[in-house]
């Protein structure tokens, strides 16, 4: 089946003020194309506001109805989401799309780091333009010096894949310089090898402090008092309304990225949604309505598996990242997780959240990291921050998390 180029992502703007930007893709199925594309929309900085999936298999259509920034360049995002559907190849100007037969090579990793004087907001600034920038933050490691200095390491991929370019590297060190303006002392990018992408990516050992007590990471049901979480969330399953898929009707509050949570489950389940439907309603509430099938072809009917998707899902919608401020000896330190999908993507902007809530708070960050580290069963992207008290923290600690929480979940 042939199908234009254009054809594939078309965007139709608003018809009036206040309404959303109608998104619809029209491809060639493969399983995860759903979360991938929801990943993307959230890298934008976009919220779906409801969503139509409807398959045979083969071939998807996908309808978005996304809400978000004024400036969203639209270009670029049909663009990136053309690259999720799979490969196309050209002939006689009318595009195909083939199964990608070779794994994709890992992207190449480049080291930026910088030295600067000290300010308010500065490390959120220079996450903005590497947003801005279609660069996507692997791991940080910044430090302050007792003089007021600060050195920052940022492990960065482009999704651009042109930072071995003089162009590009000498763009993006200008942005950050214009940004920065004359606090900015040495900056300088630079390709790492093999040996150290590794050891950046390796996962470390957590103290059960953080994993039990102040996480709680595996147990939804049974969190601390005072852990922030969404209170409103219902997960049915229903095997008898069609004879070839498992229905999940789930009702619950609406965040953030919230269609990307549930389509990165189903994605790491190996599942595919034959037909699906999102809606948000007033008051922050959404429903959807999902027909999902194995790899296999056939509904679920092994009640392990039943329960372990349906656990997943409401894990996933109780608490889709994990916000606590703990103490660290003297000091107050700021710890945020979020699982990671099993194809080793990370949920995008939020190192770019963490740092704008803080900057709104008018809280300084005195070192910062971002790892990675096996907990349970599953990998997740760790962010560990210590703040700067200065003259004594004047943010009481549960402000500082509800602050965090409610900039991840778009409740701000």
């Amino acid at each position: 089946m042939g199908i234009l180029y254009d054809d594939v992502v078309i965007i139709r703007p608003p018809e009036k003020e206040g309404d959303p930007t109608v998104v619809t893709v029209n491809c060639p199925d493969k399983t995860g194309l759903g979360c991938d594309l929801c990943r993307i929309i959230l890298f934008f900085g976009l919220n779906i506001v409801r969503g139509d999936v409807s398959t045979d298999g083969k071939w998807c259509y996908i309808v978005f109805w996304v809400v978000g920034k004024q400036k969203t360049r639209w270009s670029l995002l049909k663009k990136r989401m053309v690259e999720a559907c799979p490969t196309c190849s050209s002939a006689s100007g009318i595009s195909y799309y083939r199964s990608d037969l070779q794994p994709p090579k890992p992207p190449d990793v480049f080291l930026l780091k910088f030295c600067c004087h000290d300010r308010k907001g500065l490390l959120h600034d220079v996450t903005a333009v590497l947003c801005e920038l279609e660069l996507t933050i692997t791991k940080v490691k910044v430090s302050t010096t007792p003089d007021g200095k600060v050195m920052d390491l940022f492990f960065i991929i482009d999704n651009r894949e042109l930072l071995h370019t003089k162009k590009r590297k000498d763009d993006t060190i200008e942005q950050i310089q214009d940004v920065l303006e004359n606090y900015i002392l040495t900056i300088d990018i630079e390709l790492v090898g093999p040996e150290i992408t590794g050891c950046s990516q390796a996962s470390s050992f957590l103290p059960a402090a953080i994993t039990e007590d102040d996480y709680n990471l595996e147990l939804p049901d049974s969190v601390r008092s005072g852990t922030l979480r969404s209170d409103y969330v219902s997960v049915t399953m229903d095997n008898l309304l069609s004879p070839a898929h498992t229905l999940f009707q789930i009702m619950c509050q609406d965040h953030k990225g919230l269609l990307y949570d549930i389509m990165r489950t189903i994605k790491d389940y190996n599942m595919k949604i034959s037909y699906g439907r999102f809606t948000t309603k007033p008051r922050r509430k959404c429903e959807m309505d999902l027909f999902i099938m194995q790899a296999d072809g056939k509904k679920i009917v092994d009640p392990n598996k039943q329960n372990s998707l349906t656990t997943r899902f409401r894990t996933e919608l109780f608490r889709p990242l994990r916000v606590a401020v703990v103490s660290r000896g003297p000091d107050i330190e700021l710890l945020v997780a979020n699982p990671v999908e099993l194809s080793g993507n990370g949920r995008p902007l939020v190192f770019y959240d963490i740092t704008l809530a803080l900057k709104m708070l008018d809280i300084c960050i005195f070192t910062a990291e971002i790892g990675r580290h096996v907990i349970g069963d599953r990998e997740w992207e760790v962010y560990r921050i210590l703040l700067d008290e200065g003259e004594g923290l004047s943010v009481p600690r549960n402000k500082i998390e509800e602050g965090v929480w409610k900039m991840l979940m778009g409740w701000e």
